[in-house]
């Protein structure tokens, strides 16, 4: 049926009695969003995110193209039609909405059980959509279906734009706590556009229909303005294409894009009439002019200093190539030649040439400390480096854990003793099975035990190992120099090591915490340090998960 009131509009949706606010609130905004939306996808077809995009894009596109036939058509059917699919639109837009800031933020895609809970909160839009529980009639004297909406129906997908804003909220909130300093600006920058967009987009149209069914409003304009939001989402990206480079568009890519959006929103001055259309008109093209303007220049100078630190960093790298080549050559044959002394240091002092003059032994004794004492240096220096340069493998073999760590403390209990430390053992009586690389904990646990013990000038080391839930503690305390604030700050880092640390034990590498840290986190554990503050002992403690 016809609506009579009314005149068959010209270019289907075009009527000279209608406000021109209506087309300058869809047509504009339905043609950048689509700008943009194909032009992100088209440079990058395959990436999920721009698929995303594109969707979120279509399917608010045909929400205003629906809305501007409703507005115009005189045919009863043809509004009734697509005045019934803007609930399935609108939670289209919701739940894409989710979906791409998942996928933005995480840089992969969602799971299935993610993606079931998505379909989930569509499939209440597409089952009700056909029913009377979403349009139970037609009122022909006014052309339009108000008063004969199912108001659980738009509360449902009212409220699941709500939840979509809320949802996004907390991913936002998530990702930016852990997010690098850069990504932190592009998570603030998408996160205002897209609730903005959404917000605007929800509520407007809600708070339009139900103050126009409870009579506070007599029109629809408010709806016609929370239009705007996708033109801020759309800047929004359009800043970060440019800015950031997001979704894989270069920057000629990106100047066409600035270009395009001036000359789209200048034709607009070809056709609106009213001096408010004009002025707002106007300011925009101003701003997007000027703002474009900015971002080119600004993305030009970081795209000529982004070529200069790749030269820079390619350079560095080749250079500390070569410098770990030459590093290991230099340690493995500096090794050969000290190695090579110690054993000759360590057959005099074991009497394998014969007896040796009573005069000699301290000197040799000395030579033989010293050259084991080189030996292990080097190799310290070694395991560092192979570390670093992601060299060593790791096998992962049961084994008593109480054993090794009693094995551990008894090879270094003399040295200890010598000093006038006691090391204590609270390992318990039960075996404590762990799977593990024996070779490299053995290195690890030995290290933690014998840092205590050079930085311990009297009193005691204590050694505990047990198991507390899910988890095997490894804990070394002391009675030692202890560690400052400042000096906590240098631990477990490469060469680091406290200034009353380096004052006792000049030859430390700083290496050897490193080392540590590297073996533990490689078996899935953790590995830290307490002290009450300096010359109140130290506290290290291994965590491994059983």
């Amino acid at each position: 049926m016809l609506c009579h009131l009314f005149e068959k509009p010209a270019y289907f949706f075009f009527s000279a009695d209608l406000p021109g606010l209506l087309y300058y609130s869809h047509i504009p905004v339905t043609i950048i969003s689509m700008l943009i939306a194909l032009f992100v996808f088209l440079n990058g077809p395959k990436l999920l995110l721009n698929r995303l995009l594109l969707v979120i894009a279509a399917s608010f596109s045909l929400w205003t193209l629906f809305s501007l036939i409703t507005w115009t058509n005189t045919h009863s059917e043809v509004i009734l039609f697509v005045w019934s699919l803007f609930g399935i639109l609108q939670s289209l837009i919701a739940v894409f909405s989710i979906y791409f800031v998942y996928v933005f933020l995480t840089k992969k895609d969602v799971g299935h059980g993610l993606k079931l809970i998505f379909v989930g909160l569509l499939l209440p839009s597409l089952i009700v959509a056909p029913s009377w529980l979403n349009l139970s009639g037609f009122n022909l004297s006014l052309c339009d279906s108000s008063g004969h909406e199912g108001i659980l129906y738009i509360g449902y997908y009212t409220l699941l734009g709500l939840a979509a804003m809320g949802w996004i909220f907390v991913l936002l909130i998530r990702h930016y706590r852990a997010a690098n300093q850069n990504f932190k600006k592009q998570i603030l920058t998408i996160g205002v556009g897209i609730e903005l967009f959404l917000l605007t987009f929800f509520i407007a149209g809600f708070l339009t229909s139900y103050l126009n069914d409870i009579g506070l409003l007599t029109g629809y304009e408010l709806e016609q303005y929370g239009l705007f939001g996708m033109v801020v989402f759309m800047s929004v990206l359009a800043f970060m294409i440019v800015r950031f480079k997001t979704f894989n568009v270069g920057l000629i890519a990106a100047q066409a894009l600035v270009v395009a959006l001036v000359i789209l929103i200048g034709s607009q001055l070809t056709f609106v009439r009213s001096v408010t259309n004009i002025v707002l008109t106007s300011i925009t093209l101003v701003l997007t002019g000027v703002v474009g303007i900015i971002l080119i220049r600004s993305v030009k100078r970081e795209v000529e200093l982004r070529k200069h630190v790749e030269i820079l960093a390619k350079d560095l790298e080749k250079s500390n190539k070569q410098q770990i080549i030459l590093i290991h050559f230099i340690t493995h044959q500096i090794k050969g030649f000290v190695s090579k002394s110690r054993n000759i240091f360590s057959m005099m002092h074991d009497g394998d040439f014969g007896p040796i003059p009573e005069a000699m032994k301290p000197m040799v004794e000395e030579g033989l400390r010293s050259d084991t004492k080189g030996v292990n240096t080097i190799q310290e220096i070694l395991n560092a480096a192979n570390i670093k340069s992601g060299k060593v493998a790791y096998s992962k073999e049961p084994f008593d854990l109480k054993a090794l760590v009693d094995e551990v403390g008894l090879d270094l209990k003399a040295g200890a003793e010598a000093k006038g430390l006691a090391l204590k053992l609270e390992t318990g009586t039960e075996s404590l099975m762990y799977p593990g690389d024996k070779g490299q904990l053995v290195n690890a646990l030995k290290n933690l035990i014998d840092n205590s013990i050079k930085y311990t000038l009297k009193g005691e080391v204590r050694v505990k190992l047990a198991q507390e839930g899910k988890a095997i503690r490894f804990i070394v305390e002391d009675t030692g120099v202890g560690i400052t604030p400042d000096d906590m700050k240098n631990l477990f880092t490469e060469g680091g090591h406290g200034a009353n640390s380096a004052k006792i034990n000049v030859e430390s590498t700083g290496f050897g915490l490193y080392i540590v840290k590297n073996i533990i986190e490689a078996h899935n554990g953790k590995v830290w340090a307490e002290s009450d503050g300096e010359g109140k002992g130290s506290r290290f403690i291994v965590e491994l998960p059983v």
